[in-house]
């Protein structure tokens, strides 16, 4: 059975193969052991800490079968705490004249900090033989902030990756970032650490980029998620989140928002009682996790299309979320895409 819990220190060195694994450049499940380790430490800490507000937390989960891990997402309580977070806005800039009878609405990128402070998605990667799970490892994420609403902001983001060649290289960023830095992708990459936003915001510009005087290929890829990022892509597009308002200023890949209130798995997330353990024969899928924060448990199961107050669950699957008669367990029901109903 696959679960999603939060990672522990017995975890690193399967963390650290699953962020050694060839994908895009710039998944933020950093290649680095120190760090994946004070990731997990940093999560173990905010996991048992009692929070009334967010602040410096992040939480780090994995996707296990039978104690092998198929993926990681994690939750950053409030991007940019150290320093602004950066993306591009999506602008239109007016330029009219009467006298020449000219009036043109032009796309422009704009370097923007509005989303320093929202809680971050981030950190996602699942096995490709677990594809059919994304679901569960990036929803996951918001029962747990629907039960733990007072962890984070009431606004919420995702950045995920854009398009870049086997090799890693960005049309964008040959287009736009090179021009600043005279860095290669990769290079930039190694050197801010991990898509530092401050670092690389000292060298780009403050003033508005006009769109159509970027190269063909760098205006095709704006907001288009990277292949290995389309399942996450849907995934938070079914819980309600907005694609059009920014992108990534190193790939332009695509950034997603929303608010709390608007996702799907919090506006219909709801608590049940378990009143008896037995077999069931639902026909409608649900994710379904405990209450608890450090021992964070959620599974993806079948269960009847219309929940009572009191529900049943199988031994089994209550013995997988730690919870027994009388538990409360947090369900949201899925349609066939993905998107709770």
């Amino acid at each position: 059975m696959l679960i999603v819990r939060p990672g522990k220190l017995s975890d690193l060195d399967q963390l650290e193969r699953m962020a050694r694994s060839k994908g895009p450049i710039l998944h933020s499940l950093p290649a680095d052991r120190t760090r994946l380790q004070e990731l997990i430490l940093r999560s173990i800490d905010s996991l048992q800490n009692e929070i009334d507000y967010p602040g410096e937390e992040s939480y780090l989960f994995v996707l296990e079968e039978n104690g092998t891990l198929y993926g990681s997402a994690s939750i950053v309580a409030l991007a940019g705490q150290h320093e602004p977070f950066y993306a591009f806005r999506n602008e239109v800039v007016v330029h009219a004249s009467r006298e020449l009878h000219v009036n043109h609405r032009i796309h422009a990128l704009v370097m923007s900090h509005e989303l320093t402070s929202c809680t971050r998605l981030t950190g996602f990667y699942i096995e490709p033989e677990k594809a059919a799970y994304a679901d569960l490892l990036s929803r996951a994420r918001l029962l747990f902030i629907a039960q733990h609403r007072q962890r984070f902001s009431k606004d919420i983001f995702s950045v995920l990756p854009g398009i870049a060649d086997a090799d890693g290289n960005s049309p964008f960023w040959e287009s736009v970032g090179r021009k600043f830095t005279r860095r290669d992708f990769a290079e930039m990459e190694r050197e801010s650490g991990g898509r530092s936003r401050g670092f690389i915001a000292e060298v780009m510009p403050v003033d508005p980029l006009y769109v159509p005087l970027l190269s063909e290929d760098a205006q095709r890829v704006m907001g288009e998620p990277h292949a290995s990022a389309r399942l996450p892509y849907q995934c938070h597009l079914d819980e309600g989140f907005e694609p059009d308002r920014f992108i990534d200023i190193f790939d332009a890949g695509p950034v997603l928002t929303a608010t709390l209130d608007a996702c799907y798995s919090l506006r219909h997330s709801a608590l049940h009682r378990i009143a008896y353990e037995s077999d069931i024969h639902g026909t409608a899928s649900y994710l379904v996790c405990n209450t608890s924060s450090s021992e964070f448990r959620c599974i993806k199961i079948h269960l009847p299309k219309q929940l009572s107050q009191e529900i049943s669950l199988p031994p089994a699957l209550a013995s997988a979320l730690e919870v027994g008669l009388g538990s409360e367990v947090r369900c949201v029901k899925l349609n066939h895409s993905g998107a709770a109903l």
